[in-house]
């Protein structure tokens, strides 16, 4: 039975809008499937079916033979495609696999085509594919990221076995060679790189106005005597600097050195193109098996430059920076930068409330209230260009590029000043400011390095070599009553010391977690962030445990990022500058916990706390090994208890780990006793 219609199905190597490529073989295997032939990809009714389609492989893709019913609406939809008012298929498929190239790009290299859909002309001249809501029997609705509408955007050929004319594809194979084919005929069949080697021949054969030069330095009449020959030699105005087609081994050494005529090089082009028509192969492949055998070298030459497969700008060799968006959109904002934040310590004793005894005196509660400020400070990335060469640049937008780059880099800053600092010196001029354990200042105030009222830090004895770092897991569980922050925490970590907690086996070898998801759960955080900036600390930081709701980032009007562009006329060159202004601390209490690791060779000691006579205002200290008691910068002892607290005088006492010991937390190694008025 004679088709009605056919068309291309899908087109190998036409690139989607969204980065896929149809490989040559994604559907090789459907070659002679007979599939349903439906209408704009309707499968709710019966009524949408308009026949059937034969799929045929070919090497350019798979060719789709239209069979229309005589159903009302396949004799109408048949009447629509001979008129020309739908031109277009469309396939629907499913079980694809595919395959990540670089820059996004992905790769179809299989899939199972289970319709082929008339629709109406897409916005898209090229292919496209689009993933969709596939509809079950049951009315659900649901995402399959592994079913796929995939449209090529070619024209229907009417006439079933001849090319379309008014194809917008450019990679169709080009006709057989015939008598009647015309050479505009065989121009327009062939593909931009087919093209591109008969401009160079057209080239190479028009030279210094029809004369070729000859190695001698002569030129080339081309009169009974010189036979036409053709060669370039080094240094003149020709196509090319070497003759690509010199077929002698002497070479300018010695020996004889073969050229071709005018003539020689039509009848080669002409050669090469029936060949390529008549196996169906590429151009590149064909003249590359005429060259070795005809004694051509140097045939790479006709072809066309290499091309960037990234895309035309260039790739950055840059951090991993996928935790970057996720701490900039975690924290907090507010439309001020002066920033004040007070707290109240209501953990003492003494601000518990009392039982009364009938006519006894009643004693006020006692408790310290802290306040701190922070303003902000500019952050700022500067960047020029000549524009001489901004003009040179071509191939992609420099400008666009540059500022892209400058963004990145300015985002990635103020996350990591945010959660560690900056890392520069303290009298480093570019230094972003922080005021570091300041009771007001101005900058961003780095989780890291925070005061001990707003972070805790956990200490754990681990060493790079052989320790079993469920240590870690376990010490973080521990310390997570001291987490006073909003909801679940983060951990934000370095992938060594994810992958370590995950390779952590027990006493038999196995893997206490074998996937991501279980180490969260284990650890009982909403997520562990992978952070490559932290690979650079020096001090033993293994993670940071926030909620970075807890964070407040403050912008005044105006102090937002703003990009600014400035032409200085005197040197011809274009400045960039971008900038923003702000505030940043922690602005609860216990919101973060921050988990270093102490020398291996350090012991492990626990402070206890003093006892304390609130009436007689005694105090006195007691002897643990690896434990040292201060009142201020003044060391005290339990050789000196009983020391006296006054009334109006609060003593605040700090126990710090001697010489080649550790505390485990800075949570409980500090105590506050006043006596009672």
């Amino acid at each position: 039975m004679e088709a009605d219609f056919g068309g291309w199905a899908t087109k190998a190597g036409l690139e989607c809008s969204d980065g896929r490529t149809i490989t040559a073989e994604a559907f090789k295997h459907m070659d002679g499937i007979q599939v349903p032939l439906v209408w704009q990809h309707g499968h709710d009714s019966p009524t949408n079916v308009l026949g059937h389609a034969v799929l045929e492989a070919r090497p350019e893709g798979v060719y789709a033979r239209g069979f229309f019913n005589d159903t009302p609406a396949g004799v109408t939809s048949k009447a629509l495609v001979k008129h020309k008012d739908v031109n277009r298929l469309s396939i629907w498929a499913n079980q694809l696999t595919e395959r990540v190239l670089a820059a996004g790009k992905k790769s179809v290299l299989h899939g199972m085509i289970c319709e082929v859909s008339l629709v109406l002309k897409g916005a898209n001249p090229g292919a496209f594919i689009d993933y969709v809501n596939i509809a079950h029997g049951d009315g659900s609705f649901t995402t399959a990221q592994d079913e796929a509408i995939i449209t090529t955007g070619i024209e229907l050929d009417l006439e079933f076995g001849h090319a379309a004319a008014a194809t917008t594809d450019t990679t169709t194979t080009p006709p057989a060679a015939d008598d009647t084919l015309t050479v505009q005929d065989v121009y327009d069949a062939m593909t931009p790189e087919e093209q591109a080697v008969v401009h160079y021949l057209v080239g190479v054969a028009e030279a210094n106005g029809g004369q070729a030069q000859h190695s001698d330095g002569s030129a080339n009449t081309g009169d009974a005597n010189t036979g036409g020959n053709l060669e370039h030699t080094e240094g003149n105005n020709n196509v090319t600097n070497r003759n690509v087609f010199e077929s002698g081994t002497g070479g300018a050494a010695g020996g004889e050195n073969n050229t071709l005529s005018h003539a020689d090089v039509a009848t080669a082009t002409k050669n090469i193109f029936e060949l390529a028509f008549k196996n169906k192969a590429s151009l590149r492949a064909t003249a590359e098996d005429y060259a070795l055998a005809h004694g051509i070298n140097s045939i790479d030459v006709l072809f066309p430059e290499f091309k960037n497969v990234g895309g035309s700008t260039p790739e950055f060799n840059s951090r991993r920076m996928a935790w970057v968006q996720g701490v900039l959109d975690g924290v907090s904002r507010s439309p001020f930068s002066r920033v004040k934040t007070i707290s109240a310590d209501i953990t003492l004793d003494d601000a518990r409330a009392k039982g009364y005894v009938k006519g006894t005196l009643k004693k006020e509660e006692w408790f310290s209230v802290s306040k701190r400020t922070t303003t902000p400070t500019t952050i700022y990335k500067k960047q020029k260009l000549d524009r001489d060469d901004i003009v040179d640049i071509t191939d992609f937008d420099v400008v666009a590029w540059m500022k892209g780059e400058m963004s990145v880099m300015l985002k990635e800053e103020i996350a990591r000043a945010i959660l560690i600092g900056d890392g520069r010196a303290v009298d480093d001029d570019d230094k972003i400011k922080d005021p570091v354990g300041a009771s007001s200042g101005e900058g961003i105030r780095s989780i890291a390095n925070d005061h001990e009222l707003y972070v805790t830090t956990l200490q754990v004895n681990i060493d790079d070599a052989g320790s079993n770092y469920n240590e870690v897991v376990e010490a973080i569980l521990r310390g997570m009553r001291f987490y006073k922050g909003t909801g679940t925490p983060t951990l934000y970590t370095t992938l060594p010391i994810m992958t370590e907690m995950l390779l952590a086996k027990d006493s038999l070898g196995r893997r206490y977690y074998n996937t991501k998801a279980e180490l969260v759960s284990a650890l009982m955080v909403a997520d562990i962030v992978p952070v490559e900036v932290m690979e650079s600390l020096t001090d033993g930081t293994i993670g940071i445990l926030v909620n970075l709701v807890d964070y407040n980032i403050g912008n005044d009007r105006g102090g937002e990022v703003n990009l600014f562009d400035f032409f200085d006329i005197d040197y011809n060159q274009m400045k960039y500058l971008i900038e923003t202004r702000l505030s940043g601390a922690l602005t609860k209490i216990k919101s973060a916990i921050l988990i270093k690791k102490t020398s291996g060779t350090n012991v492990l000691a626990t402070p206890t706390m003093p006892t304390f006579n609130a009436v007689t205002g005694a105090l006195t200290i007691p002897t643990v090994t690896g434990v040292v008691y201060k009142h201020g910068a003044t060391t005290v002892n339990a050789g000196g208890s009983p020391y006296t607290v006054v009334a109006g005088t609060p003593w605040v006492i700090d126990a710090t780990p001697a010489s080649g010991y550790y505390f485990f937390d800075n949570a409980e190694d500090q105590w506050t006793f006043a006596t009672e008025a």
